[in-house]
């Protein structure tokens, strides 16, 4: 077993299904430890946990409410606990709720999407940051922050609140890369498109991707591991100068 300073280790948000759990996989393969957050799924996340550490690498799953400052805290310090310093940050974690236009939303809605979409974004940001920036005594890192093509396109007449906390995620991830680059830490975004996942079920219509993938340029929907895939570059060495971008996995729409 290397020692804890040799040892990659990442935190997914978000972790226990869709493009989470991809990501946790295709890192537990190559090599990475894992730590993933998990908000009700515990039953998911523990199955999940066997595949990892079926890999030959350590995970472990702690529960959290990205809505919540405390737990937040207490994830980091479970990681450093359990794992070691931390060196990687995919911040997947995010909410969708049931279609809707604008004019029948209320604010309870609205701020439960932005508490969780940004200001936990903001937040987990903040203390990887403290683990991983030279100016603290780490020693660098990456961070890819999951943010969405609804960024782009604002998805009228369904989730435009989802959409504008994606663009707040776009925004945070540019000035964030700029504000640590000196840090030894990368900050970097992925946009997926219509992807194969149990999100759009939150949002009212399981099917969605099957309804809107004649728009795709490319004709279908994706599935969670091409997300993971460019996740996975944008923490690897091979994307070491990449800072501040976005990949967006949507198909060509």
């Amino acid at each position: 077993m290397s020692s804890k300073s040799e040892k990659k280790i990442a935190l997914i948000t978000g972790g226990s299904r869709g493009i989470g759990a991809a990501t946790a996989r295709l890192l537990a393969r190559r090599g990475y430890h894992i730590a993933i957050s998990y908000r009700e799924r515990k039953e998911q996340a523990e199955c999940l946990l066997n595949e990892l550490q079926a890999f030959g690498v350590e995970a472990i799953a702690v529960r959290t409410d990205i809505a919540s400052e405390a737990d937040i805290l207490h994830l980091f310090r479970e990681v450093d606990r359990q794992l070691g310093p931390l060196q990687y940050l995919v911040n997947n974690a995010a909410i969708l709720k049931p279609q809707m236009r604008v004019e029948a939303m209320d604010a309870e809605r609205i701020n439960q999407i932005l508490t969780i979409n940004i200001t936990g974004t903001l937040l987990c940001c903040r203390e990887a940051i403290k683990r991983m920036s030279t100016k603290h005594g780490g020693s660098g890192g990456a961070i890819v922050n999951i943010s969405s093509g609804a960024s782009r396109s604002g998805s009228p007449n369904e989730y435009i609140d989802y959409a504008a906390s994606k663009g707040a995620v776009d925004t945070l991830t540019i000035g964030l890369s700029q504000e640590i680059a000196s840090e030894g830490i990368r900050v970097n975004g992925v946009r997926p498109g219509c992807i194969y996942t149990e999100m759009h079920a939150d949002g009212g219509e399981p099917d969605r991707v099957e309804r809107v993938k004649s728009a795709i340029p490319l004709g279908r929907g994706g599935q969670p591991e091409e997300v993971a895939a460019a996740a996975a570059w944008l923490l690897s060495d091979e994307s070491a100068f990449t800072m501040g971008a976005f990949i967006d996995v949507t198909g060509g729409k």
